[in-house]
């Protein structure tokens, strides 16, 4: 039994352990981004299967003068966010791409509207484990991130 003890004490001297975590204030700057891309036909050819409906995904067939197609998507960067139990999380969204961006934080019953070249904070104590998506409104299916709350260590 001793041994034990003298283990368990010697394994959390080398670990660095000092007992369950404290609460933590968290900061994140989330991003509404319109990554892009495309090529010329005569390098790759359009896609034959269209991406799925919604507003979050913009497909642009080859014009006759470039014969350049092009293909984006609304998101959130970064798309997923780690915290733990009793953090005070202050989550603050800038508009980069896009007029508007009406978001909602499930579980948290918070709605607003990210607007390019302007920034929104919200700010709450992650009170429950569990992940929680945000997403705008307008550019689904693309543009859904996820808050993801870890229970303390």
């Amino acid at each position: 039994m001793a041994r034990l003890a003298m283990l368990l004490v010697s394994l959390t001297a080398v670990a660095g352990w000092t007992g369950p975590a404290a609460a933590e204030k968290r900061f994140f700057t989330v991003l509404a981004v319109e990554p892009k891309g495309g090529a010329t036909v005569d390098k790759e050819s359009f896609p034959p299967i269209p991406l799925p409906s919604g507003g979050g995904y913009v497909m642009a067939q080859a014009d006759e003068k470039t014969r350049r197609w092009e293909v984006s998507a609304y998101v959130w960067q970064p798309a997923q966010i780690i915290v733990h139990v009793g953090d005070e999380v202050t989550l603050e969204f800038v508009g980069i791409n896009g007029t508007a961006h009406p978001t909602s934080i499930a579980g948290l019953g918070v709605e607003f509207t990210v607007k390019r070249g302007q920034a929104h904070r919200v700010t709450f104590v992650a009170e429950k484990a569990g992940a929680f998506a945000i997403t705008c409104a307008t550019h689904r299916p693309s543009m859904v991130g996820e808050l993801i709350v870890l229970a303390k260590p």
